[in-house]
């Protein structure tokens, strides 16, 4: 009887125990120690400096793993090949009186942390990565201006401008969503938008999603379309390169598309208006004893 016991009481600590030994440790204390790493989602982290540089960064390979719990968050992620980060400023300003901002192209470059081809860019004792769009060449020059001036100018590709300095119906990409804070909207391989309307101080935007956005003029652009256009219709073609691109082994399942869920056809999404990012401002009550 006293071994039955001793068996289940047994068989019940190795069920009650945490999963804690199942994950993985990814020096978490140091990452939240040091400071300058940051994470861009589950795949990976990186160390920037506190000055900008074209120098290839260190980069920690997450594999789907929360970069604080160190638990496993998203499946099929996984291994690749060795890489660095290049350090891509989405940040194009330029003075809004006077000649615009001047740069020559060096070299594009092939960026292993994103679809899109990079351009090495210099002006005065500046250089830096920006996003290439697909008619950038060495050695051309690419201008950079912030004046909306009252009649829309004639743009060129690759220069950026303002929404509002641009005649409706220009093809534009790496667009801000708010002002001042680099270019967020259609910066993947081949992606663009249009500059359908203006109403007033604001610049309707339509997605390739169809999506309308209303966003300030004061917002920069690039004219054009992001390069490297033809890599959503690219063949993977083996399981070696999937791996070698970081993703696991899928399951093999084969389904077939028989049609059930059939095709919907919905209403387009409304306009969807984008002022500043709202800043959170502290709460705190103050309370205090008063006698009576």
């Amino acid at each position: 009887m006293n071994s039955v016991l001793e068996i289940a009481s047994v068989n019940f600590n190795k069920v009650s125990k945490p999963h804690d030994q199942q994950i993985r440790s990814i020096c978490k204390d140091k990452f939240q120690t040091e400071p300058g790493w940051k994470a861009f989602g589950n795949r990976w982290m990186v160390k920037f400096p506190e000055k900008y540089t074209i120098g290839k960064l260190p980069l920690v390979k997450l594999a789907g793993r929360d970069p604080v719990t160190g638990r496993k968050v998203v499946g099929g992620l996984g291994g690749g090949h060795k890489k660095k980060y290049r350090w891509i400023d989405n940040v194009r300003s330029g003075p809004k009186e006077g000649p615009p901002l001047v740069e020559k192209i060096l070299s594009i470059q092939y960026d292993p942390c994103r679809a899109a081809r990079i351009a090495l860019v210099v002006g005065g004792d500046r250089a830096r990565y920006i996003i290439a769009t697909t008619t950038m060449k060495p050695g051309d020059l690419i201008s950079t201006s912030g004046h909306i001036p009252r009649i829309a100018i004639r743009p060129k590709l690759g220069d950026a401008h303002p929404l509002g300095a641009l005649p409706i119906g220009t093809e534009i990409c790496c667009v801000e969503k708010y002002a001042g804070e680099g270019s967020s909207i259609a910066v993947t391989a081949g992606s663009k938008a249009i500059l359908v309307r203006k109403v007033g101080n604001r610049c309707i935007v339509q997605l390739p999603s169809k999506q309308e956005l209303s966003l300030k003029e004061e917002c920069m652009a690039t004219v054009g379309q992001v390069s490297n256009e033809q890599h959503s219709s690219q063949h993977i073609g083996s399981a070696q390169r999937l791996r070698w691109l970081g993703f696991r082994p899928r399951s093999g399942l084969w389904h077939r598309k028989d049609g059930r869920h059939g095709r919907k056809i919905r209403p387009l999404p409304p306009l969807k208006v984008i002022n500043s990012r709202k800043v959170e401002t502290d709460q705190s009550v103050s309370l205090t004893l008063a006698c009576l």
